[in-house]
């Protein structure tokens, strides 16, 4: 390894050293032509290293995992997980690896991490390898939502191998970077409780608060202290997702972040037309991910994660459970907080109670209103502009009752009330027609239409001239959006 290339970053590698008993040492399948499509110039400066050095050749051969980090073992991590509700007890890295941990400016310790870089002793049949499509989905995604304020991990690049791996059809082959808080799941849990490693959970766990929730070190019962913190974070994620309309697509135990951020953009996309049945995933024939399931799903993925701590969380079973299970029950007030007041802020008000958001809700879903549109439009009403938002509905006589009952809720300034109804209901979200189209001409050679897309959604709450094409649903044409998993 060149000197050029170790001073890119100073790695560490706590978790494999320890918890070496959830990763496998493991090295990089080299790619013979890697070329950098896209780099994160904002994350790169956040991590400390200067971003024209990570497309120079050393920069770019670690991107590409052609170049490992001096004194760092890569490892691929392991963990179980409940896959559509079926549990699998072996899962794991199977083309991803960790390549270490970097301390970023703010001092926060953040995984680099390799997408699509080769098989591992966990692919399970696979061939470890990545198509430039999905990979840029992911990249897209995470921006999106960093813009959008949600928390998420993010990619740092995606880099084209010169390779070509076979799906459905031959298609180009690509790495990504992924930059995460951890990569710390509730199936990496399932997969340390399942070890006949003495106390493998307990030392999990304690890893798992010293770098997430150090506070919960103090308290009384810290583990279950952990556990609440946990159900937290991820009560208020999936409330941030539900406000967007964000559908995450596959909600699997091992796609579960302890840190609360979002992780592993596959089927994922946001809905247009509110309905919470709506489903993208091309394998989620039961609706079990659907947008209204998502509360529901996260508080089962949080109740397997509680199964796993019960050990640590007394030793006498019956208190255990108790203790868990009053904990796992509170996710639905918190997510409920979390939601109500997220949704009183989309509607410029201060209390949003459950009959007018009720009603609200039954109206879009009757008429098929676009979701994004609406909360944006609704700002215009606030300015004395009804026709925006009147336009969206079949029949605005059921819409103009409700408002008569929305409006009595704001203040007088409604100068004020529009402005901060703008800072939260953005305009630009990643439409479904737009992100196929731009990973269409990535995959066919063509990166403008993607750096472009990029490009509109890190702003998406300044509406801009010129971009009035990104803010509108598909065409009809367009037809059903399916997604697919990107394996």
């Amino acid at each position: 390894m060149s000197i050029a290339t170790r001073a890119l970053f100073e790695f560490d590698d706590s978790y494999a050293r320890e918890l070496p008993s959830l990763s496998v040492p493991w090295r990089v399948t080299p790619v013979p032509a890697p070329r950098v499509l896209v780099l994160n110039g904002e994350l790169a400066e956040e991590l400390g290293v200067e971003a024209h050095l990570l497309s120079e050749s050393a920069g770019v051969a670690l991107l590409a995992g052609n170049a490992a980090p001096d004194g760092v073992s890569p490892v691929a991590q392991a963990y179980s997980g409940h896959q559509f509700g079926g549990y699998v007890p072996r899962l794991g890295d199977g083309r991803a690896l960790l390549l270490g941990e970097v301390l970023d400016r703010r001092g926060r310790r953040r995984d680099l991490h390799l997408k699509g870089s080769g098989r591992t002793p966990f692919a399970r049949g696979g061939d470890g390898k990545a198509a430039v499509g999905p990979m840029l989905r992911e990249y897209l995604m995470g921006e999106a939502m960093h813009a959008l304020g949600i928390p998420t991990t993010r990619a740092l690049a995606v880099v084209a191998t010169g390779e070509t791996v076979a799906r459905e059809t031959a298609l180009p082959g690509a790495v990504l970077s992924r930059v995460a808080a951890s990569h710390l799941r509730v199936g990496t849990f399932q997969y340390a409780a399942s070890s006949v490693e003495p106390g493998l959970v307990r030392k999990l766990a304690d890893y798992a608060i010293a770098r997430h929730y150090p506070d919960a070190a103090g308290a009384p019962n810290p583990y279950l202290e952990f556990y609440r913190r946990v159900i937290d974070a991820q009560a208020s994620l999936v409330a941030r997702w539900m406000l967007v309309g964000f559908i995450h697509g596959v909600m699997n135990t091992d796609n579960m972040a302890i840190s609360g951020q979002t992780i592993d953009y596959g089927p994922c996309a946001f809905m247009d037309s509110f309905s919470p049945a709506t489903v993208f995933s091309s394998i989620d024939h039961a609706g079990r991910y659907a947008y209204g399931n998502q509360p529901v799903m996260a508080q089962w993925n949080l109740a397997r994660l509680g199964e796993t701590l019960l050990p640590l969380i007394d030793e006498s079973v019956d208190a255990a459970v108790e203790g868990a299970t009053e904990a796992v029950n509170s996710f639905a007030e918190r997510y409920d907080t979390y939601l109500t007041s997220g949704t009183a802020a989309k509607l410029g008000v201060h209390d949003a109670d459950r009959s007018l958001v009720g009603e609200l809700l039954a109206l879009l879903e009757s008429q098929r209103v676009d979701w994004t549109l609406f909360f944006r439009a609704l700002s215009e009403w606030v300015r004395g502009r009804p026709e925006p938002a009147r336009s969206l509905f079949a029949e605005p006589g059921a819409f103009d009752v409700w408002v008569e009952r929305w409006q009595a809720r704001f203040s007088s300034d409604r100068h004020a009330v529009a402005a901060a109804m703008d800072r939260i209901n953005p305009v630009y979200i990643p439409r479904n027609h737009r992100v196929e189209e731009a990973l269409s001409a990535a995959t066919e050679g063509d990166m403008a239409p993607f750096d472009r897309l990029v490009e509109v959604l890190a702003r998406p709450f300044d509406e801009r001239p010129g971009l009035e094409a990104y803010a509108h649903p598909a065409p009809a044409s367009f037809g059903r959006h399916i997604t697919y998993c990107g394996t």
